[in-house]
């Protein structure tokens, strides 16, 4: 129980056409049980690329800025700049840490994690960083898309 959250790429591969020249098979089995799926019905593959959890000024970060306010669990598009803002509050904070409430506050929340401005909460900023940094951020492969969403 508690803040999950989840940043998702998706990346588009169009199988359904050909001039995409995406070749292949898709074998995925469940339970011993091969899912039928065929490979020119993937328009798009769903990969996990950063997760936190309990990191609640992160969560109200992407509510405030990605949500318009809205906090209801539900699957929001991050754009690439959306997301180099928010490595760019995070080494704000870190360099002074002065900054913290005004830039990237906590929030209370059902299970959220603490809200103290301590080593947790600068960890979960260097963790933040390091997770993004790893994207391409570069809005020339216009095939990658960045989606957020969360649960508790």
């Amino acid at each position: 129980m508690g803040l999950d959250m989840y940043l998702t790429m998706k990346y588009y591969i169009g199988a359904e056409y050909e001039w995409n020249k995406i070749t292949g098979t898709v074998d995925i089995y469940a339970d011993g049980q091969r899912i039928p799926i065929e490979l020119k019905d993937v328009k798009s593959i769903s990969v996990e690329v950063a997760y936190w959890r309990k990191v609640n000024q992160i969560h109200k970060w992407f509510v405030d800025n990605v949500q318009a306010g809205e906090d209801d669990c539900r699957e929001y598009y991050v754009s690439d700049e959306q997301l180099k803002e928010l490595i760019a509050i995070c080494k704000k904070v870190l360099e002074n840490h002065d900054l913290a409430d005004e830039l990237l506050p906590t929030q209370d929340g059902f299970f959220f994690g603490p809200t103290e401005y301590a080593e947790y909460y600068y960890q979960c900023l260097e963790d933040t960083i390091a997770q993004l940094s790893k994207l391409d951020l570069s809005g020339e492969n216009y095939k990658i898309s960045y989606y957020y969403d969360s649960s508790w």
